[in-house]
């Protein structure tokens, strides 16, 4: 039954575009608005979210989300979310901080596990602890241990900031919001300036939870498959608590400019490229409630920068005045858009903006292509129907989705529909009517609310904001008598003590878990049949689909020489970008947009279960409905066989693209970075990777780029010699997910396209030797560090069992997260263990810390030899099975299939590890501690982080690394 005591119904309708029954419910004591979808998933979602304005840059909101998780009501211990974290068969579990709100997700497929998920994150939300310790923690404090020694901060969020502030992207859209935005809620940054923080105190931060975390201020969310009722009864037991409140107030509208703006801003670099700066166009759009002018607003921004073919990404692309297309759109309470060039001169910033609006004009006047608009209608309409999330929850997309109009006082089921409101679009296009033409006139020519951001990098920055925060620290000390001095040293000893004290074994006995006798004892299997099709082996995986064909085409990477393969992300992209001798890139492009949804390249690269050796395959990949995959068929064809290799100038501009990408990746991504570089010796997958993904790739480009200048007939021959070794169809795979109703016509279509592929002999090629291990310190512009270190042991005569994925687990949810992001400061630890290749690593992430970390990771065995408790051992066992076990729609089943048939991955096996996990013990845990000696002994380190902290480093362990500038 809809109705409900507690509860007003305020709407109800089926959602077809979300398969659900929607009912919108007012809580009657409080006004909290709850929107409970109810269908046939079994991926239950629950949600809540809050309007969080920020007041300030200061991170209130961000701090505010690290801290309610640290110890609520009902459930008084240290980090209940890390306990959940480690026993908990979630398939989401996380909480995220956006410019005017912040949202409190988590997903499971088991009912009592999510049921387990929301009274922990009902409990959290509402009713947290947040002693000032826990915001000392998560936010900022004075740390000092000694009188003698210098005062610094230290906190969470503060240096996770630090991290973020590194990122030049970050910035520019940081800036680039505030320049829109300068009068009201948004020119503040929710995440937090670490130049600022530490002018919050724990008063105001008390006070913003009182204010805003309140059900007469939240949107709550349930979705699949769950007892509607029973969502209902839980959540009122809570709110129930509460007399009404008051929602956050409506966010006053920005003030319309009368005339555009120019802000130039710097962001801290060492680079001595003129090349760095970024020049963005920036809009606020009016704010809209109508789904046809949301949805055609999405249109009118896939058509002009969504792909490499779309008119206004190749005009920005072929000026050469930057390396790589800037474009984001922010729904907000106005919303926001820009466009620009990234790794560009300062002084190219007028033309760059007379190029942008030129583009604009002229495409407003004369019309953007029929083919284009055609291939982006069909791309979202095939996008919003497949509804593939990956393997994230559907039911969290369409929270986000129903936000989208419900945080600004709009219909959150209006944020669900699209079918009514993409057919009247369609019909007005398809009329004739310049739908897209008139939006760009509208919303971006004839906007005076626009701002030109140029964003240059400055090499003194970083030492000036050092020397400032070095002096606000001094100050702070200076201005201390002795017994405030003594305070403050007592204040550090109490919080590490804090840290360090174990929860009392009744309050974690509090928190909710499942047992492992709840555990599935077998693995889910995914089925497969193997067959031949015109003598290629072939995949088939009869699964409900709903009408899509998913084809996987896999091309052996070990038939290239050892020296082609750097060369594969540019071929990868060549393929789709450079068009064919029949069309060019942009005609191709609409034809893979009218036709299908989606054709991409990729690569498979993983250790082959028992061997030294990779599976490493150039997989493309495509999706279409069963009318059209003839025509997906024949454009693989096209893009594998007659792909313009020989197009110098697309060459050249993907080259830049994927060197300017990959730079501004390194300091949001240093964790992987350190990762790739550190396994690239330990086993030949790795390697593999590295070469094609880490730091070698980027050294690659660099050098790639030169030579297309001097040495162009090198390069293409590289380029073609790929073509000729790699697309061999006795050397491919085929894998295929669809129903099984739609497998006999598109098997008849498939052998014909076999037929038509070149076929060779080859030999597999030799890769070997690896690099030989080395301790390497690799330097960025960065106020933080990336710090791994690992060994392959197997290569040291160890074949561990499952069991050393549960102490992982463990590791990675207690000793690490106390030692490295608690204590430390960082704001992630981590331990990552391959049962493929034996490999065993630790990691850090935005860590302000190095060597301190590394002596982390080295007493980790004397941790284990402590003991573990059952309870620390069950938890962990079951979270181990969580990751075995994810939540999987249809393609990514077959997909999971193929990599484990690639990598010698049996069911059998699957199961004996899971056997493995399920029975693992304190004696596991004992043997583990031994294991990871090997890791303290004989593991090599790989670190990221400014010159300063590397050389700081060095010189504590005397020159153990040998020192690189990357960026």
């Amino acid at each position: 039954m809809p109705n409900h005591p507690a509860y007003d119904l305020i709407a109800e309708e089926q959602v077809p575009e979300v398969s659900a029954l929607a009912r919108h419910y007012r809580h009657k004591r409080t006004g909290a608005e709850v929107l409970s979808l109810i269908n046939d998933d079994e991926n239950k979602v629950f949600g809540v979210s809050f309007a969080t304005p920020p007041e300030d840059s200061t991170g209130l909101p961000h701090i505010l989300e690290h801290s309610v998780l640290c110890g609520s009501e009902k459930f008084p211990v240290k980090k209940p979310f890390v306990e959940m974290l480690k026993g908990s068969l979630h398939t989401f579990l996380n909480a995220m901080t956006f410019p005017d709100k912040t949202v409190y997700p988590v997903a499971s497929q088991n009912l009592a596990d999510f049921y387990n998920l929301t009274e922990v994150y009902l409990d959290a939300v509402f009713f947290p602890l947040l002693s000032r310790e826990t915001f000392e923690q998560e936010g900022w404090h004075y740390e000092v241990e000694n009188p003698a020694e210098p005062m610094i901060f230290k906190g969470v969020v503060f240096n996770e900031m630090k991290g973020a502030m590194s990122s030049p992207d970050q910035v520019n859209h940081a800036y680039a919001l505030q320049s829109l935005f300068p009068d009201t809620v948004y020119s503040n940054y929710s995440g937090g300036d670490p130049r600022v923080m530490s002018d919050l105190t724990y008063e105001q931060f008390k006070a913003f939870h009182t204010r805003y975390y309140h059900p007469s201020n939240a949107q709550i969310i349930f979705y699949g498959d769950d007892d509607p009722a029973k969502r209902l009864d839980l959540l009122d037991q809570v709110l129930s608590r509460f007399e009404r409140g008051e929602k956050a107030p409506a966010i006053a509208p920005q003030p319309k400019f009368a005339e555009p703006r120019r802000v130039e801003k710097t962001y801290p670099s060492d680079t001595e490229n003129p090349r760095s700066t970024f020049v963005t166009l920036n809009w606020m759009l009016e704010a809209t409630d109508d789904i046809e002018e949301q949805l055609a607003r999405t249109v009118m921004r896939r058509a002009l920068v969504g792909n490499s073919a779309a008119p206004l990404h190749k005009a920005l692309t072929e000026s050469g005045l930057g390396e790589a297309v800037i474009s984001t759109a922010l729904e907000i309470a106005q919303p926001a858009l820009n466009f620009g060039l990234r790794n560009a001169n300062a002084g190219d910033a007028d033309k760059i903006e007379t190029l942008i609006l030129n583009t604009l004009a002229r495409l407003a006047e004369h019309g953007i292509d029929d083919a284009t608009i055609e291939a982006t209608l069909n791309s979202l309409e095939f996008e919003l129907r497949e509804r593939n999330t990956g393997g994230y929850p559907r039911g969290i997309a369409y929270f986000f989705g129903a936000l989208g109009n419900w945080l600004y006082g709009r219909d959150p089921i209006d944020g669900l529909r699209f079918e009514q409101a993409l057919e009247a679009l369609k019909s007005r296009i398809a009329s004739g009517e310049k739908v897209i033409e008139a939006m760009i006139r509208t919303h971006l020519l004839d906007n005076t609310h626009r701002t030109t951001l140029v964003l240059r990098p400055d090499p003194e920055q970083a030492e000036r904001e050092e020397t400032a925060e070095r002096a606000r620290l001094d100050a702070v000390r200076a201005a201390m008598n002795d017994n405030e001095l003594a305070a403050a040293v007592d204040t550090t000893k109490k919080l590490k003590a804090l840290q360090n004290a174990p929860d009392k074994p009744e309050n974690l006995a509090r928190i909710p878990t499942l047992t492992v006798a709840d555990l599935p004892r077998e693995g889910a299997t995914i089925p497969t049949e193997e067959l031949a099709v015109e003598g290629v082996r072939t995949l088939f995986h009869d699964l409900a689909t709903n009408g899509i064909v998913y084809f996987d085409l896999g091309f052996d990477l070990k038939t290239l020489p050892r020296d082609l393969l750097p060369y594969l992300p540019i071929f990868s992209r060549a393929l789709k970008q450079t068009g064919t001798s029949t069309e060019d890139f942009v005609a191709l492009t609409q034809r893979i947009g009218r036709s299908t949804g989606g054709v991409a390249v990729s690569r498979i690269t993983s250790p082959i279960l028992g061997s030294d050796e990779a599976a490493a395959y150039l997989l493309v990949r495509g999706k279409a409905v069963t009318e059209k995959t003839g025509e997906m068929l024949a454009i693989v064809n096209d893009i594998l066989t007659d792909a313009r290799l020989d197009n110098r100038d697309r060459i050249r501009q993907i080259v830049a693209e994927d060197k300017a990408r990959s730079e501004a990746s390194l300091v949001p991504a240093g964790h992987q970075y350190v990762f790739a570089r550190l396994r690239s010796t330990l086993h030949e997958a790795d390697w593999l990777g590295e070469q094609t993904g880490g730091i070698t790739q980027i050294l690659f480009l660099r050098d790639l780029a030169e030579r297309i200048e001097t040495d162009w007939p090198s390069v293409l021959s590289a380029l073609e010699d790929i073509r000729s070794h790699l697309i061999n169809a006795n050397a491919a795979i085929v894998n295929v997910t669809t129903d099984g109703s739609a497998w006999p016509a598109f098997a008849a279509e498939l052998e014909a396209f076999l037929k038509g592929l070149p076929r060779r002999d080859f030999a597999r090629a030799d890769w070997s030797p690896l690099p030989h291990p080395s301790n390497e310190g690799l330097t960025i512009p960065a106020q933080v560090n990336y710090v791994a270190k690992g060994v392959n042991l197997k290569a040291l005569g160890h074949e561990p069992s499952g069991a050393l994925s549960v102490v992982t687990k463990f590791l990675g949810t207690s000793y690490l997260w106390d030692k490295v992001r608690v204590e430390g400061g960082a704001y992630g630890g981590f331990a990552n263990f391959n049962p493929l290749s034996d490999t065993y690593a630790f990691g850090s992430y935005r860590d302000p810390n190095l060597v301190a970390t590394l002596d982390v990771y080295d007493a980790a065995p004397a941790f284990l030899r402590k003991g573990v408790s059952k309870a620390d051992i069950e938890r962990s066992i079951i979270g181990t099975i969580g990751d075995l076990d994810p939540y999987m729609l249809p393609d990514a089943k077959g997909f999971t299939a193929l990599v484990r048939t690639l990598t010698g991955v049996t069911d059998a096996y699957r199961q004996t590890r899971r056997n493995q996990v399920l029975s693992a013990s304190e004696a596991d845990f004992s043997r583990a501690a031994d294991l990871l000696d090997e890791v303290a002994r004989n593991g090599h380190v790989v670190a990221m982080g400014s010159e300063k902290s590397i050389t700081a480093a060095n010189r504590e362990r005397n020159g153990f690394m040998s020192v690189s500038k990357v960026l």
